[in-house]
């Protein structure tokens, strides 16, 4: 069983009982190889790690935000652009950024209150299992333990233990559903991260069109590919090192190839929107054609 297992187990149990004495006396030898050995015959305790400044979940969140927000305003800015006027391109990609921000935020929003919901459905249900079916139970318990070839003594010792534990249901919530317990701001954080990241993902292929004239849209869109294309790489490699990590030749290779993946979606969008664009315009004055 895993350090990080154990110290999350030991929490859960009575310190009376033998199990956690010989639980106690894993971490702590452990600990002692980490630390590099013990003083005056003491073991030396582990220090605490610090925890994270940013929640795992809001980068996640952000990364969703603005995947989308890099592509799809893209997409639809450079399909404006075949009309050749800026003013359009510039309506059209605030409209589509105010309703794409607030629709993925209340999607995020909707999302994070549907798992907090069936987070405590799941630790009703739980409950109300331990309650009412001890053997069932134990044979999860007996499960969870299994894999990692525990003393039978052990095992049993755990079991017993642990069957008759207040904290059975957070046990179970814990090591069996495997369910974080969310926060209570959880949905409104994800709302905000989903939204805003939208909005700035979103607001950086409308910049040029800021800086030309209003019958430019074709030399701010070339401008706008440029942007794009370095932000969106730079996205990619980020995105993908954050994950694979920074250091290292194969680590800047997969962040290489992720930033141009990237690159490559966000071309492929851009180059459909026009296209569909293009062939509307085309239709348009064919039928004016026939019709004069």
């Amino acid at each position: 069983m895993s350090f990080s297992s154990l110290s999350s187990l030991k929490g859960l149990l009575s310190p009376t009982t033998e199990a956690e004495y010989d639980v106690e006396k894993d971490s702590h030898d452990l600990s002692r190889s980490e630390d590099g050995g013990s003083t005056n015959g003491e073991v030396k305790p582990r220090e605490a790690k610090e925890s994270k400044l940013i929640d795992g979940r809001v980068i996640s969140d952000a990364i969703i935000g603005l995947s989308d927000g890099m592509t799809v305003p893209f997409a639809l800015t450079a399909g404006l652009s075949a009309l050749g006027d800026t003013k359009v391109v510039v309506f059209g990609g605030f409209a589509e950024l105010i309703a794409g921000a607030i629709s993925m935020g209340l999607g995020g929003y909707l999302g994070a209150k549907s798992e907090e919901e069936s987070y405590h459905a799941t630790l009703k249900e739980t409950t109300k299992e331990t309650l009412t079916s001890p053997a069932t139970v134990s044979d999860t318990i007996h499960e969870i333990f299994t894999p990692y070839d525990l003393p039978d003594h052990l095992l049993a010792q755990l079991t017993s233990h642990l069957t008759s534990s207040p904290h059975l249901p957070s046990f179970l919530m814990t090591f069996h559903h495997t369910l974080p317990e969310p926060s209570g701001s959880r949905a409104l954080t994800c709302a905000l991260t989903i939204a805003l990241s939208y909005f700035l993902g979103g607001f950086v292929p409308l910049l040029p069109y800021f800086f030309v004239g209003p019958d430019q849209a074709f030399l701010a869109l070339k401008w706008s590919i440029a942007t794009m294309a370095i932000a969106l790489f730079v996205f990619g490699y980020g995105k993908t090192c954050f994950v694979s990590g920074w250091a290292g030749p194969k680590n800047i290779k997969k962040g290489a190839w992720g930033g141009l993946q990237m690159v490559i979606v966000g071309g492929v969008a851009a180059g459909c929107a026009m296209g569909l664009v293009r062939g509307f315009q085309a239709l348009g004055g064919s039928d004016s054609g026939q019709d004069t």
